[in-house]
């Protein structure tokens, strides 16, 4: 005979694993645009530049480049960083959230 609280803790999570199934894959389903811009808007020593979203990696970090070669990542959870120069603007040490808040992102729009 199986014990009530067994039985009980069973039914729970016979009753949560599909949930839980169902709310990765929907946020799986649009990603990467979800999460990550299409491009963003940064200025340095009044020379305002568009990067655009080059790769995603497996990992979360997110490559963007402008025209001029310059790159740099962004990861859901960090902040802006440069590759190559460590120039400064205005989109280094920004999180994406930041980045959004002073209008910075372009989003395409579905």
């Amino acid at each position: 005979m199986i014990h009530p609280s067994i039985r009980v803790l069973s039914v729970a999570i016979a009753c949560i694993l599909p949930l839980a199934g169902i709310s990765v894959s929907q946020a799986q389903a649009g990603e990467p645009f979800d999460q990550f811009p299409i491009a963003v808007a940064c200025e340095y020593q009044g020379l305002y530049q568009i990067f655009y979203l080059t790769r995603l990696e497996a990992d979360g970090v997110a490559t963007y480049v402008n025209p001029s070669k310059l790159a740099g990542t962004i990861s859901v959870g960090g902040t802006a960083k440069a590759l190559g120069e460590p120039i400064g603007g205005s989109c280094l040490g920004k999180t994406l959230e930041q980045l959004r808040a002073s209008g910075q992102i372009l989003d395409l729009k579905r």
